[in-house]
């Protein structure tokens, strides 16, 4: 691609055709490369992709912008064979970028050698909206596109193949990046040699290419060696922590003593007289310091004159008071059959289960560099949604969006945290004071504590109990914002009030078992400390309320916790899935076989953004600590591209799941967090990290759901459940606090 693309000129809108199915149009081609796209109808989701062509010119020129037929990804090939997929995602380390290079080799016959993946910058990407990563849907959003695109590259490349070999189409095949004669080996091509010679217009097929069965893959379902791998073992990826420009300065802001607080006045002391700084920086409730060095930079903070005002001064105790489910109210996310008229028959079973507030933790702090020119913004920075960050920063600087140009880099781990805007705005104005490149990098303490977090969920469940039957369930809940913390920024305030319910925050919430009549409602409670986006969303608090409350359904009524949910599974495709995990994880860890002395087992089951999983946890006390030994997973998403990388997703969440069970809480006292680093905020040891064992079951010939974050909510049920396997007590408060 080029580093100048250039505006399309008539002659090049002259030569875009569309075919006749209405979504496939030629731009021309170069001696540069064979490039393909995928359109999409619309700039908001990505599952309404339609297939796209978008061939660049010979001096590499990419369009401007061109409404909904913008491309958001497309495959470059290049003259020396290697091939390079722009891909919308983000990768973080969860592996996306293989699996999606996985599903574009399989269709286009790569040789997985030449492969590389990039994520696309906003200056190539069209529809940079639509380059993120977010809740688990990657590759459900890209399978068919991704395949479809490849496909019709290949059935490009194999046609003009038989022009230039002088046989009929029929005659070739197409194999790790070579077209080659079935008849004889010798007449072949590489593809890049057969776009080096290719002259005049390449030809789009009318009709869609047929896309390969399932028993024809060599690509989908294996365990690739990952694209990112030499980067990441040689120290060459660039992370948003480490991003580097020529002549870059360092930058620190100013935090305030308490969440909110407003910065009343301020002015620079002594602080521009300090070794290495080169400005200070006083805005509108905002001050920094740009130095030769970071630590300059950060020591010369404490020469600052500044008063703050306003903020909060909440305490632990009123953040639960706040979370909590009140008497009446609320919004009706499920009803089936009538729970008023049932609730109160028989035997009525309650429950309560609360969830701390806990932070993102992940390895890589907040960090991006930002050079601020008259006509330009270059933005270097760790970001899940490099569109959002665009757009934030031309509203801080008062630009253009065109003028904004995001380079994502890797993240060292996001679980969507790393949105990036906050840092890179941070960045911008101090860039624009100086006219250079400056860097931003929080240390921990400023990550942990002006973050936002997984808010706090309390959840109530009720049974109705005759006869030995469950008749009625109703489930109620109470949690901070998940999807609402946006509104006043990027999302229209209007929408809260049409949804009633943040959505993400009651992920995990619905009852799937078939209890004959079931509910859910949700209060949203609004605290004054920032929540949002967390590994999983609602459904580890949630999922945890639910699968522990389904074990005292179980105990209540005198059944085995696996036969008790085999009963009440919906009779439909759904249950048969369930079903089916559920007896695979049962036979996995041996469930009705006999259990260690000292230790209890515990089960949990999930449905969540398509993916079913089953867990089962063998746990111990000892010391008065709880101690995890093996985790048996059993998931099903449908369609498995990459097993080594789903295990990892699932052996990943497992272990950050079981540090959230067991240690991890955010703590506020008189406004402030006062978890300041690791030592305030501890995480899982690799000591106490279980043997994992994980078995997939593939039920569809495509994926239906993800696998980075739908099985979280089993883990803390599987460990309240185990406990009480092991010594009859219900844990119904996280993290753990043992009697």
């Amino acid at each position: 691609m080029t580093d100048n693309p250039q505006v399309e000129t008539t002659e090049n809108t002259s030569r875009r055709r569309i075919s006749r199915r209405g979504f496939l149009k030629v731009l021309g081609i170069g001696a540069g490369g064979l490039v393909v796209g995928a359109v999409v109808g619309g700039p908001t989701i990505l599952r309404e992709a339609q297939l796209g062509i978008n061939q660049f010119f010979l001096n590499g020129a990419l369009p401007t912008p061109d409404g909904p037929e913008s491309p958001f990804m497309w495959f470059e090939i290049a003259p020396d064979n290697q091939a390079t997929l722009y891909m919308p995602k983000i990768e973080m380390g969860q592996g996306i970028h293989t699996t999606l290079a996985q599903m574009a080799a399989e269709e286009l016959e790569l040789d997985w050698e030449t492969v590389s993946v990039k994520t696309p910058d906003t200056e190539s990407a069209f529809n940079p909206e639509l380059v993120f990563t977010f809740g688990s849907t990657s590759t459900i959003a890209l399978y068919e596109p991704t395949r479809k695109i490849g496909a019709t590259m290949r059935q490009m490349l194999m046609t003009e193949a038989a022009t230039q070999l002088g046989v009929d189409v029929s005659d070739l095949q197409a194999e790790n990046s070579v077209i080659s004669s079935k008849g004889d080996s010798s007449l072949s091509k590489t593809y890049g040699a057969i776009i080096a010679d290719k002259s005049g217009e390449w030809v789009i097929p009318e009709e869609a290419v047929a896309l390969k069965s399932n028993d024809e893959f060599k690509y989908i379902g294996q365990p690739l060696k990952r694209v990112d791998f030499y980067e990441k073992l040689t120290g060459r990826a660039v992370y948003g922590y480490d991003a580097k420009m020529p002549d870059m300065l360092y930058g620190a802001i100013a935090r305030p003593p308490r969440i909110g607080a407003t910065l009343a006045s301020a002015s620079v002391g002594t602080a521009d007289q300090q070794p290495g700084v080169i400005e200070v920086v006083i805005l509108d409730n905002f001050a920094g310091i740009v130095a030769e060095h970071r630590s300059q930079a950060y020591a010369a903070l404490e020469f600052l004159e500044l008063e703050w005002e306003g903020g909060t001064t909440a305490s632990q105790q009123d953040i639960i008071d706040i979370v909590t489910v009140p008497n009446e109210g609320g919004t009706l996310i499920q009803r089936e059959g009538d729970v008023p008229a049932n609730i109160n028959n028989g035997t009525q079973l309650t429950a309560e289960y609360r969830t701390a507030m806990v932070a993102h933790a992940h390895l890589e702090p907040q960090g991006a560099l930002v050079d601020v020119q008259d006509n330009k913004v270059t933005v270097q920075v760790a970001t899940q949604h490099p569109g959002l960050t665009k757009g934030a920063i031309a509203e801080a600087l008062d630009v253009e969006e065109n003028m904004v140009h995001i380079i994502p880099t890797y993240l060292g781990g996001g679980f969507g945290r790393k949105l990036g805007f906050d840092v890179a705005v941070e960045a911008a104005y101090l860039s624009r004071a100086v006219g250079r490149p400056v860097h931003v990098g929080w240390n921990r303490p400023e990550d942990m504590r002006y973050g936002q977090f997984r808010p706090p969920v309390h959840n109530m469940l009720t049974a109705s109990i005759e006869n030995g039957e469950v008749s009625a369930v109703e489930h109620k809940l109470a949690s901070g914002d998940v999807f609402f913390f946006l509104s006043g920024s990027m999302l229209p305030s209007f929408v809260e009030g049409i949804l009633g319910a943040d959505p993400l925050a009651a992920f995990g919430s619905q009852l799937v078992y078939a209890f004959p009549n079931r509910q859910v409602i949700y209060h949203r409670t609004k605290i004054p400390v920032p929540t949002a986006f967390w590994r999983g969303l609602g459904t580890f608090p949630n999922t945890f309320a639910v699968e522990t409350f389904v074990d005292e359904m179980a105990d209540a009524t005198d059944m085995n916790p696996m036969d008790f949910r085999l009963k009440y599974l919906p009779q439909d495709d759904l249950g048969n899935r369930m079903k089916a995990v559920l007896e695979q994880v049962g036979e996995l860890s041996d469930w009705y076989g006999d259990i260690p002395e000292g230790r209890g087992r515990g089960l949990a089951l999930s449905y969540d953004r398509g993916t079913v999983s089953a867990l089962v946890l063998e746990c111990s006390i000892e010391d008065d600590k709880v101690r995890t030994h093996h985790a048996w997973c059993v998931a099903d998403p449908g369609l498995v591209v990459n097993p080594d990388g789903a295990r990892a997703q699932v052996e990943g969440t497992i272990v950050m799941a079981l540090s959230s069970v067991y240690h991890e809480a955010i703590n506020i006292e008189d406004g402030m967090i006062t978890n300041e680093n690791f030592n305030t905020y501890p995480l899982i040891r690799m000591q106490d990290t279980p043997e994992i064992t994980v078995e997939f079951i593939n039920s569809g010939d495509t994926p239906v759901g993800g696998m980075g974050e739908p099985v979280i909510g089993t883990i803390p049920a599987a460990v309240s459940n185990a406990i009480f396997n092991l010594n009859g007590e219900r844990i119904r408060e996280l993290p753990i606090q043992l009697a």
